[in-house]
Formats: C-alpha cells, structure tokens, sequence
C-alpha cells in the first residue's frame, strides 16, 4: 500500500503526526511519503522568531528519506489569502498513491486533495486539529448570519463539505476538535471519528534503569537541580498563548515560600526573559524530540497552564503527573494522573502544585500515567488502525465505527 500524508508544515526535531505516525505506517509495511511546505512552524505569526535556530530552512524539491519514509517538500503560493501547496498535482500523480490522508477537513490542501482524487483515484481521508482553545468561534454563541460566523461558513464551512464529499473519514484528536469538523468544516458526523495523537513510546517512557537514573541525575546536575527538588517541567512555545509564565510565578512564589519546587522551560518565545527572571526558574532552548524524553525523565511534574499540547501525553508516558486548566478539553490527558487548576488563577495552580509535593502522590499518579499511555495512545497501536482503516476503504469493506463519544456528542 503506497501512502501520502500531506501537511502544511514540516519539522524534523518535532514529534508531530506527520513526523512519526508516518514511521510505524512503515514499520508495518506500508510505503509512506509526506508532501509538506518549505514553510516554518510559526509561519503564521508574522515576525516570531520561536523557532529560530531550531527549524531548518525547508528547501522546495528536496526530498529525504527517513525513518523508512520519503519526506518531499514543496512550495507555497497564496490563493485568495490562504497557503495552497505548489505542485501538488504533479506530486501526486509521480508518487501514484492509494491513499492519501490530510490533517485539515477544510482549506486548499483539503480542497485540492479532494479534486486530484478524481484524476488518480485513491481513496482520501482527513482529520482535525483544533481545538476549541484555539477556535474562538467555537466558544460564542453567534446567529449564523452575523458576520464572523457567515464569513466561516463560506470560507470554511462549504469548502470542507465539498471536500467531505470525497473524503472516507476524518479523523478528530479530541472531542471539541469533533465538534468543530462537524459545526464549522463541514464533516458530516457520520464521517467523523475520534483518534487520539499518539505517543512514540521508544522516545517517552519512565526512568526505571539504571542508565535512565543516571542519565536523569547527570542532567538535573548540569541544570542545576538537586536531588531533593521537586522540578516542574514546560515544553514548547513561550507564547502568550501558552503562558507558560504563570507557571514560572507559581513555582517562583513557592520557591520564596520555602518549598523545593523549581521549574524547567524549553522552548522559545516572547516570555522567555521575564521566565528566566522568575526565582527558581531555568530556561534551555528547543531540542529535538528524540532527546525530549531525557528532559522528561529529569523532572518530576508536567505542567501547560493554557492551551492543551501533545507534550502532556509525552511528559505523561515518561511518568510525570500532569497539571492543566480547567477548561482543557480533553480530560481523559490527566484524569488519575493529574489535576486541574483554574485558568489563569496563580493561586490556585501554586496549590495543585502543592498537592504533588509528597513524592508517593508524584509515583503513584505518574505510574498511572504511563500506564495509560503505553495502553492507549502509543503510535504503534494508532497505526495498526489506521492501517485496518486503510485497507478496509481499498476492498470495498466499509466500517461502521463512530464512536461513543462522537454518538454522544451528536
């Protein structure tokens, strides 16, 4: 089976989707190619510099193989103010897929996607990202022909629904990410199912051994971290958004108080100096997912104080109890292995930072964690389904599968 996954963006030291579901797609026999952009990561927010030194300059026409995938890049051009790959017909028809999966239910990758299918005749599925975090629409009650909401119905709404008409299934990470492919892409709901992201298992997984144990004190060591402080850990953008600095004044004020909570960023972004300024604080630069782990492994809480990341599920896998807001969408990320504090509220994630002070609570929940990724969101297992998923839309054999949480939401 020869698949193509394309994605707007590409990153090689990131763990996205396109970077690592592709692998195991491989590992179980498949041939699998990502056609992405030469765009960066952060190519949206006109200015940033959060990636620089981290994402390489992408090159169009290269093309790389990886991890028993072929990685090709393409231009860019814009088309009525939105990003549309350049070449993509021609790709497709060199690279002669059976399947083609995108990661949007609407815009022109998805559009284009859907309309070369009738030129080379393999079989298209999506999915969506976004969360409501990340969608104001989705939070406001709007009549449909108030303006914002008028404008995403014909920007988004009717795109995705043609492109749906062409599409197997798509495939929602969260259940507000269901909810937004079906309200504002277009998605039937009956082409809607529920797939987590998953977690690369090799990369995140507890320090149980003594090499991990050794690797974990050598590295709270050159952090400068000692044995008896309890490190909470941030990764990725150091965007207001993210907030990562309400976690550095929580940890800060802990830290005046007496008790040994330090904290650890790595990323990049706008609040890095005043982060860095906060006592007991420590920031390093981006590193590449496959050292993420080691990070992980040398600290002792998770925490993302705003919007909801893939890095929960992996500093989770690595056995860390996980602190988030109460408004995060996707509850099952710290339900037993975690808590949950009041968006924005100092206090009161300074005190779900104190509930993990007793190194037990820290062990238990963070084994139950491990657990719970290693049984449900592991790539490997992701693949093996999709895979099912694939080769059941080649043969004819269509699945009946929405899941619960999709029929209840519905």
């Amino acid at each position: 089976m020869r698949i193509v996954l394309l994605s707007e963006i590409f990153c090689r030291g990131m763990g996205y989707l396109e970077n690592v579901l592709p692998k195991h797609l491989a590992r179980l026999g498949a041939e699998v190619h990502v056609v992405a952009t030469d765009l960066p990561p952060d190519y949206r927010r006109q200015g940033s510099s959060t990636y620089n030194g981290f994402a390489d300059q992408l090159t169009p026409g290269s093309v790389d193989i990886s991890d028993g995938c072929t990685t090709h890049i393409l231009g860019h051009k814009r088309a009525l103010g939105h990003v549309r790959m350049a070449g993509l017909r021609r790709k497709l028809g060199a690279i002669c897929p059976d399947i083609v999966q995108t990661t949007t239910a609407t815009g022109w990758i998805a559009i284009d996607a859907a309309t070369y299918k009738a030129l080379f005749g393999y079989k298209l599925f999506a999915g969506c990202h976004y969360h409501a975090s990340v969608f104001p629409l989705a939070r406001k009650k709007l009549h449909p022909l108030q303006p914002e909401r008028l404008q995403c119905t014909l920007t988004r709404t009717i795109p995705g629904r043609l492109a749906s008409l062409l599409t197997e299934r798509c495939y929602a990470i969260s259940s507000d990410c269901a909810d937004i492919a079906i309200r504002f892409f277009g998605v039937p709901a009956k082409k809607t199912e529920l797939c987590p992201l998953g977690v690369d298992t090799e990369v995140f997984y507890p320090a149980s051994g003594e090499k991990e144990l050794d690797a974990r004190s050598r590295l709270r060591k050159r952090l400068g971290f000692a044995d008896s402080d309890i490190v909470c850990i941030y990764t990725g953008r150091f965007d207001e958004d993210k907030n990562p600095k309400l976690l550095a004044e929580a940890v800060s004020q802990l830290s005046r108080a007496g008790a040994p909570f330090r904290g650890l960023f790595v990323g990049n972004g706008v609040q890095r100096q005043a982060i860095s300024l906060c006592s007991g604080c420590v920031t390093h630069p981006f590193v590449a997912f496959s050292d993420l782990g080691d990070f992980y492994r040398a600290a002792d809480v998770g925490v993302w104080p705003a919007q909801e990341s893939m890095s929960m599920l992996d500093a989770a896998a690595c056995g860390l109890p996980i602190v988030a807001n109460d408004t995060m969408s996707a509850p099952e990320r710290i339900n037993g292995n975690g808590f949950a504090y009041r968006l924005n509220d100092l206090e009161d994630l300074a005190n779900a930072l104190l509930k993990l002070r007793d190194r037990t609570t820290r062990v238990r929940m963070g084994s139950c964690g491990a657990r719970k990724v290693a049984q449900n969101f592991s790539w490997e297992s992701i693949a093996k389904k999709r895979l099912l998923d694939y080769e059941a839309s080649i043969s004819g054999k269509r699945r009946s599968s929405v899941s619960a949480v999709t029929r209840e939401m519905l």
